[in-house]
Parts: C-alpha cells; sequence; structure tokens
C-alpha cells in the first residue's frame, strides 16, 4: 500500500566529514546558518549514533526540501550528505527513506533494533 507524504514530519541531513574537511564543514554550517531558518545539531567530532563519521545534523521542514536540498547538493564542497526522512519510523526512516548526496556508508543499524 502506498504511503502518504503527508507521514514526512521532517528530514535530517547529516554532514559528515573527518579531520581534515572540519574546516570545509564549519563554513559550509555557517553558510547553511545564514541562508536558511532551520535548526543546526552539534558539531560531533566523533561517530555518534548511527552515523560512521564525525557529523552534525541539520532539522529543517518538508517545505523546504525543494530549496535547501537542490542548494546542498550545489555547495556541499564535496562532503557526504546523508538525507533521510522523519515518520517516526527510525530504522525504516534511516534505511528506506534516505537520499545521498555523494557516496553512500553503512550506518551503525544496531541501534534501532526492535
Amino acid at each position: 500500500m502506498p504511503k502518504e507524504t503527508s507521514e514526512i514530519k521532517g528530514y535530517h541531513a547529516h554532514i559528515y566529514f573527518d579531520s581534515e574537511t572540519a574546516e570545509t564543514a564549519r563554513r559550509l554550517r555557517e553558510e547553511i546558518e545564514r541562508r536558511f531558518d532551520i535548526e543546526m545539531g552539534r558539531f560531533h567530532e566523533k561517530p555518534v549514533g548511527p552515523h560512521p563519521r564525525f557529523s552534525y545534523q541539520v532539522a529543517f521542514a518538508p517545505e523546504l526540501f525543494g530549496t535547501f536540498i537542490p542548494w546542498l547538493a550545489l555547495n556541499r564542497e564535496g562532503l557526504t550528505v546523508f538525507v533521510h526522512a522523519e515518520t517516526g519510523d527510525e530504522l525504516r526512516d534511516h534505511t528506506a527513506h534516505v537520499f545521498w548526496l555523494g557516496e553512500s556508508e553503512g550506518l551503525k543499524l544496531d541501534i534501532f533494533e526492535r
């Protein structure tokens, strides 16, 4: 049975970086904050949750998807970005409801055990 887009309450974009690309990630973060009305997560210089690399989260409303994601695709400066829907089903949101800008990476999904 098809799902309705009304199930999507928001999106998260996780910007991945490492020690060599941290300054690029900081510049991108500053530009995102300057341009968009979004909620920024902490700048984690260690893997956190299911994410295999350093990252920070950008939480945004479904209405911003059409402007924010294309902008991010053009301005990510080679950084990998993991984007997922927020429907309330954490496992599916991190596996089935995803988009990658750049190379995809394996997530640590065992934290979502049912």
